[in-house]
């Protein structure tokens, strides 16, 4: 910045420097500037360095976005804001040591934050975090304090930029904290933190600094008076810009879609509102810097479309599907306009810093503008290649395009920094470069730690076939081969169990419309993989239990990883683990089945409402045995033999003497059914006969006795076809029972994966190996789908154990039974003292407890064999007030 005065004046002209020049430099300022920019520099070269590495290094593009933002953006914005703050207030000069430690502060922060999050080190993370939020909580109480005493200006609403910028920084870095694992963020909420995260890095750290500065630099570029205006409209711009900004990162981290949307619209109507004064503030006079003008309006025009865009998504899609279209407009948002802004403003205010007088600041301006036309339409069309939705050389050649306007900026920055510091080096002895080695030694430790970590990350066993086959020690026994899915998230399958000695090969494909990979522990990693490409990973032969997991920050933490599991075969038949313990997570089952994934877009829950018995004494059915592909876990969709076209069948309810008359055709071509009802007392010769394909039969039968009773297919082997759906429920009112708010039936069986009828199937019925245990039929289906009523209503809960082979213990998590029905008659009523915990129910048997919700909040329910509960016989009752 060159003139600030407190009435409209001519901003720009080549004598303002020297006309005031207790306003632009005391003793030592240059030097500062000179020694800071070279951590700006350093860390631009970093960032430029990992583009042209990012299809070598899986984290290089994140490295490369983080240098530049963390590194080069936050340093250049800690030192122009406190160095506007001092001019537009009219104060004094901070103490240069403090300046110089919040400085380099900062930037270890940073060289720590990436190599933490990169290396995956928790610690070092929350280490580098916490520095970070110090020394920018300092900065935050320097420019608080500069306004103390301080003369004040016609632009002193601009230092409150800097101030919210600042706190944005410091929300910015604890919602990186919590991305990188070191929070409670979790799966379900990445998206929302993510969002936040990038929203108020991008829009409040960098934003609202430089459109704050834009209201006093753009004229100065331009070499014309300030608007009367521009007072009163950077108010407004910064309560719009900046209450926008609060509400939209709040509602993201939240979750909560619709205010995050009317929070990033008040921010859009800020930008534009400046917008349109930098447009009014345009003359037809030859600007002080072309190149810095047309840099610093195309930067701009790119925050408008940005944002505009990222308010559209943001109306027409969930937080979920936003999240990974973000992605698109980062290049707008990075390099569009945060690298544009910054290479236009270091183009003007340079020269006006670094130089000894008006023709070193002109030779300088020359310097730096050197052949500025081609490289603003490089930078310009790069960032339209890498945003269009062009195919992949497309958008690889606007990466290169913008790296290389990049790069050569860079190349005439360097020896104006070095001319510079040549000029500067003989006032050692009066505050000059050689007086203050800290931050030097800070820049060049900063910067050759972040390269060594480059290097000696980019080779090793990353992809290495050769590596992945020396992580066995003996020959392999088998050859195995696995689809490897990555998709929302998650790694499908989420659990790969081999035996020892086991060669395993991955063929993994990205789904998603985000990039990712998948790097084994102690073993080979896949190239960053965008949408649809596909890649093998040869992990030798397995020995010892590994984890993989994507490689992306935050990933990792938010469900990213897949268990790769040596198993064997005790004497006594159990399966164990090479580690020595054995049992399943409440994630994933043994065959690996992802429980905390997500079930297809038009899935339903299974009502678990018994639905009122229906009038009169004689109850007409008729059930269809068929063969029916259904969705029986998270993703995981089985051809299923079915009653009615659902497993378990339908529930049929009534009271005791009703008259049940099922037919049943038998619609299935390829092999024979039969049905019997525990409910009914007769012989069974003729109505469980088995039909062949095609027969049909009128079972009649007489509800005689109350109680929770199974039906199931009677054909044998009763194991398969009940193992593969064939059962249901009929529940028979007990006489004078007393009516409840809700009443549920909840069916138990267990779930066996595979083709029908196969031996491996076959083989995991007779072990009694399931993949799984569920209600109604499908796994984890009511956590996904809670249960709902309110506090102080009274509910029934009708369980009916279909096994083929497993019992069930009945559990409702922060609640006491006390009402139990079992097998026909009362243990316990709600007049009597004692209370129940489980409602226990072997093979076949069925019940119902009654419980009263005390309060709202959620109420697990589960098989309390917890072995079962884990592996996906658990749900969830949601009590509202």
């Amino acid at each position: 910045m060159t003139t600030i005065a407190s009435g409209p004046t001519r901003t720009g002209d080549a004598s303002g420097p020297a006309k005031y020049p207790n306003r632009f430099r005391v003793s030592g300022v240059k030097a500062r500037h000179l020694r800071a920019h070279v951590l700006v520099v350093g860390w631009l070269g970093l960032a430029v360095l990992a583009v042209m590495v990012q299809e070598a290094l899986p984290v290089a593009r994140w490295l490369a976005a983080h240098m530049f933002l963390l590194g080069a953006v936050t340093t250049a914005i800690l030192i122009w804001s406190e160095h506007f703050a001092v001019a537009l207030l009219h104060a004094k000069i901070p103490d240069e040591r403090w300046s110089t430690a919040r400085l380099a502060t900062a930037n270890l922060a940073v060289a720590g934050l990436l190599i933490g999050v990169w290396r995956a080190t928790p610690v070092l993370t929350a280490i580098s975090a916490a520095l970070l939020v110090a020394a920018a909580t300092a900065h935050l109480v320097t420019l608080v304090r500069l306004e103390r005493g301080a003369l004040g200006g016609r632009l002193k609403p601009i230092v409150t930029y800097y101030r919210a910028a600042t706190a944005a920084l410091i929300a910015g870095a604890v919602l990186g904290w919590l991305l990188s694992g070191g929070g409670a963020g979790g799966p379900d909420r990445y998206a929302g933190l993510r969002l936040a995260h990038i929203h108020v890095t991008l829009l409040g750290w960098i934003g609202l600094p430089v459109l704050g500065t834009l209201f006093m630099l753009w004229p100065t570029v331009l070499g014309v008076r300030m608007k009367d205006r521009t007072t009163k409209v950077s108010r407004w711009v910064l309560w719009l810009t900046g209450s926008g900004l609060l509400v939209a990162v709040a509602a993201l981290a939240l979750g909560w879609r619709w205010p995050a949307v009317a929070g990033l619209a008040l921010y859009v109507e800020g930008a534009a509102l400046a917008v349109h004064l930098f447009v009014r503030t345009v003359r037809g006079n030859r600007p002080v810097s072309a190149a810095a003008a047309w840099m610093l309006a195309a930067a701009t025009c790119w925050l408008l479309i940005a944002v505009a865009a990222d308010l559209a998504w943001l109306v027409a899609r969930p937080l979920a599907e936003a999240h990974a279209e973000i992605d698109a407009l980062l290049p707008v948002l990075l390099i569009g306009f945060v690298a544009q802004i910054l290479i236009g403003a270091l183009t003007y205010l340079l020269p006006v810093v670094l130089s000894s007088g008006p023709k070193d600041r002109a030779a300088l301006r020359a310097l730096l503008e050197r052949g500025w036309p081609v490289r603003l339409v490089a930078l310009n069309a790069g960032i339209a290649l890498a945003a269009l939705p062009l195919p992949d050389p497309a958008a690889v050649t606007g990466m290169l395009l913008a790296a290389a306007a990049g790069a050569a900026f860079l190349a005439l920055a360097v020896p104006v920094l070095v001319r510079s510091g040549r000029r500067t080096s003989p006032e050692a002895g009066t505050g000059g470069a050689s007086r203050h080695p800290a931050l030097w030694g800070t820049a060049a430790g900063v910067v050759l730690t972040v390269l060594a970590v480059l290097v000696a990350n980019s080779g090793g066993d990353a992809g290495d076939p050769a590596v992945a086959s020396a992580a066995g020690n003996g020959a392999a026994t088998s050859t195995r081969t696995i689809e490897v899915t990555l998709a929302g998230m998650r790694i499908r399958p989420a659990r790969i169990e081999v035996a020892a000695g086991t060669a395993l090969r991955l063929k993994i494909t990205n789904a998603d419309a985000q990039r990712h990979d998948l790097k084994v522990e102690d073993g080979p990693s896949t190239p960053m993989l965008g949408k649809g490409d596909r890649d093998t990973l040869d992990l030798g032969t397995i020995t010892e239990d590994r984890e993989a997991w994507c490689t992306l920050p935050g990933h990792r933490a938010a469900g990213m990883t897949m268990d790769i599991v040596v198993k064997d075969t005790a004497k006594d038949g159990t399966t164990r683990h090479a580690d020595g313990h054995d049992g399943h997570s409440a994630a994933t089952t043994s065959s690996g089945l992802d429980l905390a994934a997500d079930f297809s877009d038009n899935w339903q829950a299974r009502d678990a409402d018994l639905a009122p018995a229906p009038g009169g004494t004689v109850h007409k059915v008729e059930l269809h045995a068929a063969h029916t592909t259904v969705e029986v876990a998270p993703g995981v969709k089985q051809q299923m033999w079915t009653f009615g076209g659902t497993a378990p069948g339908p529930t049929l309810h009534g009271k005791v003497g009703d008259v049940f008359e099922i037919t049943l055709v038998n619609d299935d071509t390829g092999m024979g059914h039969g049905i019997d009802f525990h409910a009914g007392a007769l012989a069974p010769d003729k109505p469980m006969r088995t039909l062949d394909p095609g027969e049909r039969l009128v079972y009649r039968f007489r509800a005689e006795k109350a109680g929770a009773w199974l039906y199931h297919c009677s054909t044998s082997p009763m194991l398969q076809h009940m193992g593969n759906g064939m059962y249901g429920a009929v529940i028979i009112d007990p006489p004078g029972l007393a009516k409840v708010d809700h009443e549920y039936v909840l069916v138990s069986s267990e779930l066996y994966l595979g083709t029908p009828g196969s031996t491996a199937q076959v083989t995991k019925m007779r072990q009694n190996t399931p993949d799984a245990w569920v209600f109604n039929g499908v796994a984890n289906q009511y956590a996904k789908e809670p249960l709902e009523m309110k506090a102080g209503e009274r509910a029934r809960f009708w369980v009916v154990a279909a096994g083929p082979s497993d019992g069930i213990a009945f559990h409702v998590v922060g609640t006491v039974f006390d009402t139990v029905y079992k097998e026909g008659t009362y243990l316990l009523k709600p007049n009597q003292a004692g209370g129940s915990q489980v409602l226990d129910l072997a093979a076949a048997q069925g019940g119902f407890v009654e419980t009263t919700f005390p309060a709202a909040g959620h109420y697990a329910f589960v098989d309390h064999a917890m072995r079962h509960a884990e592996a996906g016989a658990h749900g969830m009752v949601e009590v509202s007030k």
